[in-house]
């Protein structure tokens, strides 16, 4: 209901008991996941909506249940709780009769009912139709795969502290303790089971962080082959603009010996970056600002290298964040692309001739991505557009096969594009 009514799933279930969390995020997940099917179900089993609680609490039940196969629990016990939760709540203690009667004939008439809703592309693809139309005009050869990996569950991925450890070393502690994982691009690891975090080894001490493999080619995409004006051993200066929660800058000072400005609008999230670099035993000089108003907080020194992880649709993160697809409404590309388009060019003058700007998005739609990068290259005649990963589609790869870190897999929907200044 709370995503429904254009909460996010993250800030409804900081209101959950913190004992029940888990579980009600795995259900919740879970649903959000198949609600495009249950949707289509409850349309079958009653042509009217019921009230909202009602209408949750049913297509909670269908989604759980509608495939036998992927069902965590037996239908006859989602039936059964379902009913029992409708009872025990005011508010749909009067529908408990009418949501069994539904179940109870979805029951009998299941593979009846499922093949009928084949025919429905949101119930096929569990995503918006504008969603699905969009997918398939930006990528037409992948926009299935896409769609289906978005269905999947995102495996746990590690980043490694090099500063406190290697790879190898924390590949041998969780072999010591019977978890098995294995390496994931240059610095990652990813789990075969997802564990508790906090108790994983070397959590306190700071010896990894939870960053998407995608995530992970920023800093190393930003830092390869960038050398400090000046020279002589100067400390490199970069700015992390929309910062938080911090991966991002976290990995810039553990890949190289670098002054962080670590930017973000967002106080609260701005705590989060804190307390981040406190565990990694790191430093970055945090600013609560708005990226788009340098007048506010820039100091006048140019940078010689700005990471721009700009707002974006969030499309590539489907899979961990399962409510982005009901969330979003077509209209919200555009305002956006016109947000990220403001950023880049309030931040271009900021940097060094020679420097270099990392242009990011955890999305799928080119208009957050290629089309983004193409005008602004043709309105800035100083930006040279480096060989970059483009887009990176979730579980698919990279559309730019000439470059290597697009052979990796596993990791969520992403966009880089690396722009450098030239002297003019």
């Amino acid at each position: 209901m709370a995503v429904r009514d254009g909460q996010s799933m993250t800030a409804a279930l900081d209101d959950v008991d913190a004992q029940l969390r888990p579980g009600v995020q795995a259900l919740g997940f879970h649903a959000l996941r198949w609600l495009g099917r249950a949707e289509a179900l409850r349309q079958q089993l009653a042509k009217r909506p019921p009230p909202p609680e009602a209408d949750a609490l049913l297509c909670v039940a269908l989604a759980l249940g509608w495939s036998e196969a992927d069902a965590p629990y037996t239908v006859h016990t989602l039936v059964d709780q379902a009913v029992e939760a409708a009872k025990r709540s005011e508010a749909t203690r009067h529908q408990a009769s009418f949501i069994n009667g539904c179940l109870r004939r979805f029951l009998r008439e299941r593979d009846a009912l499922v093949a009928l809703t084949e025919k429905n592309p949101q119930a096929l693809w569990n995503h918006p139709q504008w969603w699905i139309d969009r997918v398939r005009k930006d990528h037409p050869e992948h926009w299935q795969a896409i769609l289906q990996a978005n269905n999947g569950r995102a495996p746990l991925i590690l980043r490694v502290n090099e500063r406190k450890t290697t790879r190898a070393q924390y590949l041998r502690a969780l072999a010591a303790i019977n978890i098995e994982a294995s390496p994931v691009g240059e610095q990652g690891v990813i789990l075969a089971n997802a564990q508790p975090v906090q108790s994983l080894p070397g959590f306190a001490e700071g010896h990894f962080s939870v960053q998407d493999a995608a995530a992970q080619l920023a800093a190393p995409l930003l830092l390869n082959g960038l050398s400090a004006a000046g020279g002589n051993g100067a400390r490199l200066k970069v700015l992390d603009a929309c910062a938080a929660p911090g991966g991002k800058t976290a990995h810039l000072l553990e890949y190289a010996d670098c002054e962080v400005t670590a930017l973000d609008i967002d106080a609260r999230r701005c705590e989060r970056i804190a307390q981040n670099l406190e565990r990694l035993g790191l430093q970055a000089r945090i600013v609560v600002a708005d990226a788009g108003q340098p007048g506010d907080w820039w100091d006048g020194q140019l940078y010689d290298g700005i990471l721009l992880d700009a707002p974006c649709t969030a499309s590539g993160i489907v899979r961990r964040h399962p409510d982005v697809r009901w969330l979003r409404r077509p209209g919200d590309i555009a305002q956006l692309a016109g947000i990220q388009a403001h950023l880049l060019t309030t931040l271009w003058p900021l940097l060094k001739p020679g420097g270099r700007l990392l242009y990011c998005t955890c999305s799928v739609f080119r208009a957050e991505g290629n089309m983004q990068i193409q005008t602004f290259v043709a309105h800035h005649t100083d930006a040279l557009l480096m060989p970059s990963p483009g887009h990176l589609l979730p579980q698919i790869g990279g559309e730019a096969t000439d470059f290597p870190d697009n052979l990796m897999r596993e990791h969520d929907g992403f966009y880089y594009a690396i722009l450098e200044k030239r002297s003019l």
